[in-house]
């Protein structure tokens, strides 16, 4: 089987988000006792959260890189391709690597519906996780493992970690895990394991209380973000350096949002024996594409995942608090699943202009139901994100444009603004 032909099979099989989905781990649980259980054995760092997971697990797994460690990274979506959800000291696998394990897991699938011991196919999430345990074991020394929806129920939280991590939580994906964060840091609390200490960032107290009970209830240990300070706080557009415990770091990802989350990966770190020097290596190698990504200047194009309410507030804070002396415009797209009306209230009465589009993907909501949504003076319809673009390129040279609503819009955005870097290999403009 090809590239092509594995990736087109994955996406037939459809995602934990479609109509109908079935929610649980048995499915993934009997997947794995058919493979051997290569998920055992290995040391985890699991982390799940509504927003900054990723970059929580970029900054991990590259301070983990930095001690020495040959490190596993599992992160979801991806932004071009879907090798980048399962990388490697950094790299993502090969794609001839990617074919090799999904045939090796969809052979086994196969053969154990033929015998009854699955109920369906497992789901294209389901599938990637049980590549992804296939591809470390045995070549890694520890894992970052990424959430992918929820907690409680996700495909991930098959695994017994070393350590768990949750980062803030907030409103998403309601339909699946309720809609109060109680209920939302309720199913995020569910990674959590007897006696496995976790790091705790930042939280709204209602979500707080929720994973510290249940924190409590399992004899973990705590460690919260909450009890420690940074200071002599330095932030740019390009990113942030601070002291804690006597060390100087250097973040490069850009937003006040990410010291938040370099400290739960400091923390994490820490906890996982890790040597703060090592850390602040891996913090400032650290890169995350499409979280406020510079991909070209004059004017300042900008890729940025954010797509929920907490996204669109620390967008909307980075956008103040650096550029707000400048022409602003946007590039918006979202799926129909989103809280839209609530970012766009956040995020459009900072752009003097607003293009809104929809990338190539079944979600996504159409450019005119999104226009109808907002008063804005000047916004407009791209049917394309490649007609955004175009229009884009129109922005005066001092303007920054921001492509954001959308991981999907962003991803389809850095493919074609940087064809050759698609394969989502870090990439940073400096200033």
């Amino acid at each position: 089987m090809s590239y092509p032909d594995s990736v087109r099979y994955l996406y037939s099989l459809g995602n934990e988000l479609k109509a109908g989905a079935k929610l649980g781990l048995e499915r993934m649980q009997a997947l794995l006792n058919g493979l051997g259980n290569p998920e055992q054995a290995q040391r985890f760092i699991h982390v799940a959260g509504t927003n900054g997971k990723g970059s929580t697990c970029a900054m991990i797994a590259s301070a983990l890189k930095s001690a020495g460690l040959r490190t596993g990274l599992y992160t979801s979506p991806h932004l071009a391709t879907p090798t980048e959800r399962i990388q490697i000291d950094g790299y993502p696998i090969s794609e001839s690597k990617f074919v090799e394990l999904f045939e090796i897991v969809h052979r086994r699938a196969e053969a154990m519906l033929d015998a009854g011991e699955l109920d369906a196919h497992p789901s294209y999430f389901e599938t990637v996780t049980a590549m992804a345990f296939l591809a470390f074991q045995d070549q890694t020394d520890a894992v970052v493992l990424e959430v992918g929806l929820g907690g409680r129920l996700d495909a991930t939280n098959v695994v017994t970690p070393s350590l768990c991590v949750i980062t803030p939580v907030d409103y998403d994906h309601e339909v699946f895990l309720g809609n109060t964060l109680v209920s939302i840091a309720s199913e995020k609390a569910g990674i959590l394991k007897p006696g496995i200490p976790v790091v705790v960032g930042r939280q709204h107290p209602a979500a707080e209380q929720v994973i510290l009970l249940r924190a409590a209830e399992l004899g973990c240990k705590v460690v919260s973000a909450q009890d420690h300070k940074i200071g002599d706080l330095s932030l740019s557009p390009y990113g942030s350096s601070f002291c804690f415990d006597g060390n100087r770091f250097d973040c490069p990802l850009p937003g006040r949002h990410q010291t938040d989350n370099a400290l739960n990966a400091i923390l994490a770190c820490r906890e996982f024996d890790i040597s703060l020097g090592a850390v602040a290596a891996g913090l400032a190698r650290t890169r995350w594409p499409g979280r406020l990504e510079f991909v070209s200047r004059r004017p300042d194009f900008v890729l940025d995942g954010a797509h929920n309410p907490s996204g669109a507030r620390a967008l909307a804070s980075y956008i103040r608090e650096f550029h707000k002396d400048r022409p602003v415009w946007l590039v918006y797209g979202a799926m129909r699943d989103k809280a839209i009306e609530e970012v766009a209230s956040q995020l459009f009465p900072l752009s003097s202009k607003v293009i809104v589009t929809a990338p190539n993907f079944p979600r996504a909501l159409r450019p005119e139901a999104i226009l109808g949504m907002t008063d804005h003076p000047n916004a407009i319809t791209a049917a394309t994100i490649e007609e955004a673009i175009e229009l884009a390129w129109q922005a005066p040279g001092d303007a920054i444009v921001f492509f954001t609503g959308s991981l999907f819009v962003v991803g389809e955005a850095r493919a074609l603004l940087k064809p050759a870097e698609s394969n989502g290999a870090p990439h940073t403009i400096v200033p």
